[in-house]
């Protein structure tokens, strides 16, 4: 999506109080202060408009919307009064609310006025829209799922202690139907799941759209399902997948209704999951002579950390209710603390300095430009490689501390909007570019480029004898000598029958698994060498998998960055082996690459100026 300008800042005030401003900025009282109305999707131009007293809408093209935009204006106004959220709006009928920031980063919403009434408000999956009203402050609070899935099993167990001489404070609802807050001070406390049966079992439908491997290519399917007019959520039980937003498609018969309509217009792989639930789970704890069960629970340590399981976190934890029936523990953690969790187990604590202080700035701006992940869940970030590793403050050293502290706030801009800070172990002696992997909005920064010095001579690797060539290069590259620079591995057939089934299950295929491989054929590859697409031929059918899905698809390959050779026992095809480069998806700055580079003699900002392509460092205002 292209960068767009379309801005309304909301603090305390209301919209009788709105006045007009410039730029994004916010006035001395914290009013609404700006509002831009864009064009459509692309914004390529805007209009500015001033609310309030003194100065009411006027603008001829707004006439017929007048009513529909003071509607979304009000709703905006009531769900968002003093978060400081922004809200992003088109001028163009249907008349839509694209998307809400929170400092820079967008949560992609779209609201859609249809006529006069107010229609939902769907999670658009767009990635990042750009915001008029500057970077976000340098350390804000993030939200970091650092268990998704608590009480998946029965028997799972939190144990929450506080550091020696310290203790916890537990917060929750006085009653269980109450809002009314309870506090309870403890040095430790054991959660489990209690279960409680329902006298009449209940239902969960979801309607399943599309199933993915990374967040970035679910986010693209939402964005082209609620372009369709279908709100969506993304979301993450095990694969990411696209669900028909619940609070839109709430009975069984709007369900019923928009699967048949999916199946009329070619969606094959959308689906109907029921669940019946005849147990409803809940948070069990005893604090003293009580034990309590709740839906929701707050722990606070006195000096900022609390143990789980012997782990240590900053910040404080929060245990939630998620989408799948269970429960997410949510620790809320300063950025700048949470960065101590992240660069010693992303980058290394043996890594140059400069290496360290790339990626800690790589890091900052990754969280920053990735906050709407998990909005379904109502928190921002996983703690896994779905987004980044991160470990609370196990594993900080003083030297990665320091080359975070030194390197605070700064975040890396395009355009002066932080940019999706993508990066990998190995990328095998080049990069790829971003829709090398992906679908999705064109990230102009995230282009392929040579991991050597100088670059080999400049060949096309999107033919295939010139790409077998490259791969059979073991020196002059950035990342030569390390185990992922170039790699080999072998699977059988009947290994391949049993990877692509149990991918195809997992992504909706509604036919039966396939009983024999033929073939396999590369059918495309990038310029940047990684293949775009397989073509897998069984007893009946040839079925084409493409981009990052084909790392699930199958599970010999470590990156993109490969060809295929068949194992034959005389005439019999027995399986393939596959020959390749890289660890990771190679989008952006390659960790191994970085360590050669800083030991080079290249800063921080030399390394992430040969990674990302337009680019440039930006402090955070504090």
């Amino acid at each position: 999506m292209a960068t767009t300008q379309t801005v309304a800042r909301s603090r305390r005030g209301s919209l009788a109080n709105v006045a007009h401003g410039g730029g994004g900025q916010v006035a001395a009282d914290g009013a609404l202060t700006h509002l831009l109305f864009g064009f459509d999707q692309g914004f390529g131009q805007t209009l500015d408009f001033g609310f309030g007293a003194r100065q009411q809408m006027k603008s001829q093209p707004l006439g017929r919307f007048g009513a529909d935009a003071r509607q979304a204006l009000q709703l905006f106004d009531e769900v968002a009064e003093g978060t400081g959220v922004q809200v992003l709006l088109s001028q163009t009928a249907p008349f839509t609310l694209a998307g809400f920031a929170v400092g820079n980063n967008v949560i992609p919403w779209k609201a859609v006025v249809w006529g006069a009434a107010m229609g939902t408000i769907a999670l658009m999956g767009a990635g990042l829209l750009a915001v008029a009203g500057g970077l976000p402050r340098d350390n804000p609070e993030l939200q970091i799922g650092i268990g998704q899935r608590f009480g998946e099993n029965a028997r799972d167990t939190l144990t929450l202690s506080a550091l020696p001489g310290d203790r916890l404070t537990l917060e929750f609802a006085e009653t269980i139907a109450g809002d009314r807050p309870q506090r309870v001070t403890v040095p430790q406390v054991t959660v489990t799941i209690a279960a409680e049966n329902l006298p009449t079992p209940g239902e969960r439908q979801t309607v399943i759209l599309s199933h993915h491997r990374s967040y970035e290519n679910a986010a693209a399917s939402a964005f082209r399902l609620t372009a369709q007019g279908i709100p969506t959520d993304i979301v993450q039980p095990r694969r990411w997948q696209v669900w028909a937003k619940r609070d839109t498609f709430q009975t069984v018969p709007l369900r019923q209704v928009l699967m048949q309509e999916l199946h009329a217009q070619g969606f094959e792989r959308a689906s109907l999951e029921t669940r019946r639930d005849r147990q409803r789970l809940g948070l069990s704890w005893q604090a003293g002579n009580f034990r309590y069960r709740r839906d929701r629970l707050t722990v606070r340590a006195g000096n900022g950390v609390v143990r789980v399981n012997g782990r240590p976190y900053g910040g404080r934890l929060v245990l939630q209710p998620n989408a799948f029936g269970t429960f997410t523990v949510v620790n809320w953690v300063p950025l700048e603390t949470y960065l101590r969790g992240v660069v010693p187990h992303e980058i290394g604590s043996q890594a140059p300095f400069a290496a360290v202080q790339a990626q800690a700035i790589l890091a900052r701006s990754y969280a920053l430009a990735s906050r709407q992940r998990f909005v379904a869940d109502n928190y921002e970030l996983c703690a896994t490689t779905q987004c980044q590793v991160y470990r609370g403050l196990e594993g900080t050293s003083a030297y990665t501390d320091r080359a975070i502290a030194s390197t605070r706030g700064l975040v890396l801009t395009h355009q002066g909007q932080i940019i999706d800070a993508l990066y990998s172990s190995t990328t095998g002696g080049i990069t790829a570019n971003y829709h090398d992997l992906w679908d999705g909005a064109t990230r102009p920064y995230l282009k392929s480029v040579w991991d050597a010095p100088p670059p080999p001579p400049q060949r096309d690797l999107s033919d295939e004898a010139n790409f077998q060539r490259f791969i059979a290069l073991r020196q002059g590259f950035h990342e030569e000598g390390w185990s992922h620079f170039r790699w080999q591995k072998e699977s059988s057939l009947d290994e391949i029958r049993k990877t692509l089934g149990a991918f195809l299950q997992m992504s909706g295929d509604r036919q039966p698994p396939p009983r024999e491989i033929r073939s396999l054929q590369i059918t495309k590859r990038a310029p940047s060498g990684r293949v775009q697409a397989i073509a897998v031929e069984t007893e009946n059918r040839t079925l084409t998998i493409e981009k990052d899905e084909i790392i699930d698809a199958f599970a010999a390959p470590n990156s993109l960055l490969f060809y295929l050779e068949p194992k034959m026992s005389g005439p019999t095809l027995q399986g393939y082996r596959f020959r390749g480069g890289g660890l990771g998806h190679g989008v952006g700055m390659s960790q191994t690459g970085s360590y050669t580079l800083a030991r080079r003699g290249f800063s921080f900002a030399q390394i992430l100026d040969f990674y990302y392509t337009d680019t440039r460092l930006q402090p955070l205002p504090r």
